[in-house]
């Protein structure tokens, strides 16, 4: 029987017993990262401040807690409008990974278009948000492999990015 030994407001552990013997399980709240493309094909990054991460301050996407009451649609927006202070009028689910097992939790990427600007307060704090970047999706690849751009799990959206814009950008 699995029993839950930490509630945290983003984290959750469990442990279930199985054959005499005890495993571990790390429930994390889902998230959503995404990925504003400007109309003259720019990706929109954010270098934000975060006390508790090392390094502090990360180059990264919008991203946000995915919060169950609003669809996914409403999650992007709110985390744009929150971050860089517009909302998009075209999103796309790209990509959903999800994790089971000792380690457990979702993540949506969604694509965000046809931006237009809509400013919503940062509940992290407005000083939270050092710096807004545009990088054109022509140099995004080589941003990511001389790691200007930290690797992390956004990375597999960029990725996809780039596979599209192969598409639209030859």
């Amino acid at each position: 029987m699995e029993k839950w030994v930490y509630r945290g407001q983003y984290i959750q552990v469990s442990e279930l017993e199985y054959q005499n013997q005890i495993w571990e399980k790390a429930h994390f709240r889902g998230g959503v990262i995404i990925y504003p493309i400007t109309d003259d094909n720019q990706l929109i990054l954010i270098k934000e401040f975060r006390p508790h991460e090392t390094p502090q301050v990360r180059l990264k996407p919008v991203t946000g807690i995915y919060e169950e009451e609003f669809s996914w649609q409403e999650n992007a927006n709110r985390e744009l409008q929150e971050e860089i202070g517009l909302k998009a009028h075209q999103l796309e689910l790209i990509l959903e990974t999800r994790q089971s097992g000792s380690i457990n939790g979702f993540q949506k990427y969604v694509m965000a278009k046809n931006l237009e600007p809509s400013k919503l307060e940062n509940p992290d704090g407005e000083e939270s948000i050092q710096e807004i970047i545009h990088i054109p999706l022509k140099k995004l690849e080589e941003k990511i492999y001389k790691q200007e751009i930290p690797w992390s799990h956004s990375i597999l959206g960029m990725f996809l990015l780039l596979r599209r814009s192969e598409l639209f950008l030859s």
